[in-house]
């Protein structure tokens, strides 16, 4: 007797530390923990309706821009511009990712098979990162089916340390490497070694979903892989303008400290969504390192309508992001940095770009969404999409049409382009001097207040 209510306790003991459920339906429990976190410098801005497109006198007379009610949903967004130090921050990855490939490449043609193992000396330290001997199953599959065969897939070795100072570099493979990342020497114009930014770039997939889901397509016949150099383009201060003294701007903007804190300038639409794929990888990558964390969704470019949403910063029929009439406060200071009084550039404040985070917030809590830099929105130009967009989440884009969306207006523009519902668009391989970017990301679920 005493054996049979021994047996029935320990399976009542071995069923409830498999299952709890009693046999009630309780859906399936993931391991991973998710909360929504706000990622650092960035405002939730809620969802809700909004009246968008023109709605007082369109002095242009585009007629593009015809009242509408729409409706987005939540998401977050950069309370600034994306600045000089913040793109520097995806260059130098770019950059030490590039080096390290080329001598991991380098280490890989100049091994010797007879050495010992972990006899790393040289560029070998750069070698890439494929331990077969403590691999796991996995790696060990990956390594011998995957890395000797695809260009790029091989792990690099983060751990060392690169070394730029010439005097200590360990052996002459790894000087060949590190000469051919600069241009020649007879080809500056200032006959010192200067890095060739050229040789920074970055590879990453664009997937088109939607025209694979309408088309009955397999996701990987609607993929792209893009590499493109990420280096800003310094010289469309001097390009963008004709017979005006810009070289100061040119040779210090991007690169002197003193205007770390300023938009970037020079980026194309293309770059502007590669430094969201990186943005996107480095939180991720970060994120899988820990216990129990679920990945966060990627971060983009905004779309037309939330970028509009966003400005209006909940004043649904303001001119300005502060509401309006004017571009002036009551004390007479300008609200933000453009082209007023007959191109007296520098009555604002200003004579080019300010801080990305100048004058006043809007409602929402982001800076400069009139003024400044012009920004890039992930929305083909098209004059009907007005008439074409769904009322919910609308956003018409076209991969074969390269005129995308800018708004906000710049430093260098009039009054007009300010103005939350003014629509413009540039070329997505251009480049300009007062074109700049902010990146939004999804957020998931409802916020409940």
């Amino acid at each position: 007797m005493k054996k049979i209510a021994l047996y029935a306790l320990l399976l009542v003991v071995v069923y409830s530390c498999g299952s709890n459920d009693r046999g009630e339906l309780v859906g399936v429990q993931s391991k991973r923990k998710w909360f929504a976190e706000k990622p650092a410098g960035m405002a939730l801005i809620p969802s809700g309706s909004f009246t968008m497109g023109k709605q007082d006198e369109d002095d242009l007379g585009s007629m593009n821009t015809p009242t509408r009610t729409v409706t987005v949903s939540s998401f977050y967004m950069d309370e600034t511009e994306i600045t000089n130090s913040e793109y520097k921050e995806f260059v130098q990855w770019v950059k030490d990712s590039v080096v390290r490939r080329r001598l991991a490449d380098q280490a890989d043609l100049v091994a010797d098979a007879t050495a010992p193992a972990g006899n790393a000396l040289g560029i070998q330290v750069f070698a890439y990162k494929i331990d077969t001997v403590n691999a796991t199953a996995y790696d060990k599959y990956m390594a011998e089916n995957y890395y000797d065969l695809e260009e790029g897939l091989q792990p690099l070795d983060w751990e060392p340390d690169l070394i730029w100072e010439t005097g200590a570099f360990p052996d002459a493979d790894y000087v060949e490497v590190m000469d051919s990342l600069y241009i020649r020497k007879e080809e500056s114009v200032n006959g010192m070694r200067t890095f060739n930014t050229k040789v920074l770039k970055y590879s990453f997939p664009q997937v088109d979903v939607a025209e694979a889901v309408r088309k009955g397509k397999q996701r990987i016949d609607s993929l792209d892989i893009l590499a493109l150099p990420i280096y800003p383009d310094t010289t469309v201060w001097v390009k963008d303008f004709n017979y005006s003294y810009n070289d100061p701007m040119h040779q210090e903007y991007f690169s002197h400290q003193a205007y770390s804190d300023y938009p970037v300038i020079g980026v194309s639409w293309d770059q502007a969504r590669a430094f969201c794929h990186w943005r996107t990888k480095k939180r991720n990558s970060y994120l899988s390192g820990k216990k129990n964390a679920a990945l966060v969704p990627a971060f983009r470019l905004p779309t037309e309508a939330e970028w509009e949403f966003a400005a209006r910063g909940g004043l649904n029929f303001g001119k300005y992001p502060w509401g309006g009439p004017s571009t002036t406060s009551d004390r007479g200071c300008f609200l933000a940095n453009f082209k007023p009084v007959r191109g007296d550039y520098a009555v604002d404040g200003a004579l080019y770009t300010l801080e990305a985070e100048s004058f006043n917030a809007n409602d929402y809590g982001l800076y400069n969404m009139a003024g400044n830099v012009s920004e890039w929105t992930a929305t083909a130009y098209n004059q009907l999409s007005y008439y074409m967009g769904s009322t919910m989440n609308p956003n018409v884009e076209n991969k074969e049409n390269k005129r995308k969306i800018v708004r906000g207006g710049s430093w260098k523009d009039v009054a007009y382009f300010l103005e939350v519902s003014s629509r413009d668009y540039e070329y997505a391989d251009t480049a300009r001097s007062y074109i700049g970017f902010r990146t939004v990301q999804d957020y998931l679920g409802t916020k409940k207040n």
